[in-house]
């Protein structure tokens, strides 16, 4: 069994395969429309370039509603075993607020109240239970004001409902309120400063499958190791590797060196010296350890 190569160092194909586009969502179709429609251009693409791959995978990181726009990132091939990272990390939004009558004086102060853990419970179309449970929002600012409207920065913990946010703060302004225009500049570790299009990818597939240009596609679609930055990571022996290939956890002579300051129980990354990810799993004992369990698995990349 061969493990992957460098991140830097891989061809289109492997890129394709285990690869992530940081999309920038457009209005009217929904995240899983566009995720398939990048998934079916991969496979397309593989196709007619003569690569044998079985991998027809793509997800996406955080649904967006279809009138949403911003970041979404896709994941392509096995880099859709990653998607459990996304729910780690926070969302940051920017939103109107509509107001259904002039906004308040002391309007900012009142939005400044919500900062902190709030409880929500999830809107009756949400795919997930509607129990009444807490989210932390870590900033909420007022960027402009009108009359009737509020533009805001909502930086929040994963699975927050901006929608019913913006409900019980127009309740609280006295106006009532709805949410207009959202859209979402960033979801841990990817912002709206990389964001790409499906034109841009689609053009991207097309220099390489055309003009054998791989450049545009390098520039569009990082290595899925991208998606990992922020989770501590544990570097692993190549034949460690290879045993976690095939389900085994990571054992104490295996550990080359791991990142100061884990707290056991955390999620971490392994990977191989050439910085290629193995796995995702669970902090099991010490680092430092010379024998026993290290790292028990719960998503194994290779």
């Amino acid at each position: 069994m061969s493990l992957r190569g460098p991140p830097a160092d891989r061809s289109p194909a492997e890129l394709l395969t285990f690869g992530v586009v940081n999309l920038d969502k457009p209005p009217g179709p929904s995240s899983h429309q566009v995720s398939g429609w990048l998934r079916d251009a991969v496979v397309d693409t593989l196709a007619e370039r003569g690569v044998e791959s079985t991998i027809d995978r793509a997800a996406h990181a955080g649904t967006l509603d279809p009138k949403v726009t911003g970041c979404l990132p896709v994941m392509l091939g096995d880099a859709t075993r990653l998607a459990q990272v996304f729910l780690e990390g926070g969302k940051e939004y920017v939103a109107v607020l509509e107001c259904h009558a002039p906004v308040p004086a002391d309007a900012e102060s009142v939005v400044a109240e919500f900062e902190g853990p709030i409880y929500q419970k999830p809107p009756r179309k949400s795919a997930v239970s509607r129990r009444l449970r807490v989210r932390e929002l870590y900033d909420l600012e007022v960027l402009e004001t009108e009359e009737r409207r509020l533009l805001l920065r909502i930086r929040c913990e994963s699975g927050t409902y901006v929608r019913k946010l913006c409900h019980d703060l127009g309740l609280a302004l006295g106006t009532g309120g709805h949410m207009g225009h959202l859209r979402r500049t960033a979801t841990d570790p990817f912002d709206d400063s990389t964001l790409h299009s499906a034109q841009d990818f689609l053009d991207a597939l097309g220099f390489w499958l055309e003009d054998g240009d791989p450049g545009p596609l390098y520039d569009v679609v990082d290595p899925a190791e991208r998606i990992l930055e922020g989770i501590p990571s544990v570097v692993i022996a190549e034949n460690a590797a290879r045993e976690v290939a095939h389900g085994a956890p990571v054992y104490a002579p295996g550990v080359l060196e791991a990142d100061d300051g884990i707290d056991h129980g955390a999620l971490v990354a392994c990977y191989t010296p050439n910085g290629a990810a193995v796995c995702l799993g669970e902090l099991a004992g010490s680092v430092d350890a010379e024998s026993g369990v290290v790292v028990d698995l719960e998503r194994v990349l290779v």
